[in-house]
């Protein structure tokens, strides 16, 4: 398989980078091909605006999702979006790794989804979902948590993680096409001791040596739905 790793972590030697690092290891040794985009080491620029594009539709007015639709008919994306782009389109499985910051994305990888992911491209035109334009491929989340696996359980301080991380699996992976995999979640990750972190490693380099054989979780039943409402009988 070709995989991608999006990695979004200041510290290259933390735990998120003994992650990347691991995965890379282990996928390459079983057979892979792997593309990393290490986004802070890349210097991505999260700030969505004109220069995502080469070519502009409307100079007088800005919408991002008509800029999109006119760069993908014309091939105007800048240089960074579209080597991304092709990235992904080059994929079967893509894995977004990074430490959950304030119940969500680090803002330089919700910046790459907002660059990234574009109208046209990626989604659009009846292309989501089920129909998405990344359908066949599958979609990873490994991630780390500031708190322990109890603050994060249904009735928790910080509630359920499943919920947590529904937008990111929900509202962006699934919506351009993917199938996602369960997620890889490390708690308390800063406060682990050395022992706990190398038997993570371990469990992680052995759950992607078998990566290919995984099946998707169900997040819900969208295949019930159109894009306008639901069909008769469709839980909602």
């Amino acid at each position: 398989m070709n995989i991608l790793i999006v990695i979004a972590h200041p510290e290259r030697w933390s735990f998120s980078g003994a992650l990347l690092d691991t995965a890379a290891r282990a996928l390459e040794a079983s057979g892979h091909i792997v593309v990393v985009s290490d986004l802070y080491r890349m210097g991505f620029n999260p700030v969505a605006d004109r220069r995502n594009f080469l070519t502009m539709k409307d100079p007088d007015y800005l919408k991002l999702q008509v800029e999109e639709a006119h760069a993908s008919e014309h091939n105007g994306f800048a240089p960074e979006i579209g080597a991304e782009i092709r990235k992904i389109e080059a994929c079967d499985l893509m894995i977004l790794l990074f430490p959950l910051w304030w119940f969500g994305l680090p803002a330089i990888l919700k910046g790459w989804v907002d660059r990234v992911l574009a109208m046209g491209r990626t989604y659009g035109y009846g292309k989501w979902y089920q129909t998405g334009t990344f359908r066949g491929k599958r979609a990873l989340l490994s991630f780390t948590t500031g708190g322990p696996e109890e603050f994060y359980r249904k009735g928790g301080l910080f509630g359920d993680i499943s919920a947590i991380v529904h937008p990111i699996h929900r509202g962006i992976l699934q919506f351009v096409g993917f199938e996602v995999l369960g997620p890889q979640i490390h708690y308390a990750a800063g406060r682990a001791d050395e022992a706990t972190r190398k038997a993570w490693l371990a469990d992680w380099e052995k759950r992607l040596h078998s990566i290919a054989h995984e099946s998707p979780i169900e997040i819900e039943s969208y295949h019930c739905y159109s894009q306008n409402q639901s069909r008769p009988g469709c839980r909602p």
